[in-house]
């Protein structure tokens, strides 16, 4: 077995993956916000 070499890791896969998570969370953050506005302005 290779020793670990601090750094080395390809985490390519897991940064993409990251960067969706993130994406999909800030557009359903903005859409949440969006929706409460709109009920808050047509006094739902």
């Amino acid at each position: 077995m290779a020793e670990h070499e601090h750094g080395k890791m390809d985490i390519s896969e897991q940064e993409k993956t990251f960067n969706g998570f993130v994406r999909w969370s800030t557009w359903g953050a903005v859409i949440s916000i969006g929706v409460l506005i709109f009920l808050a302005l047509a006094n739902s």
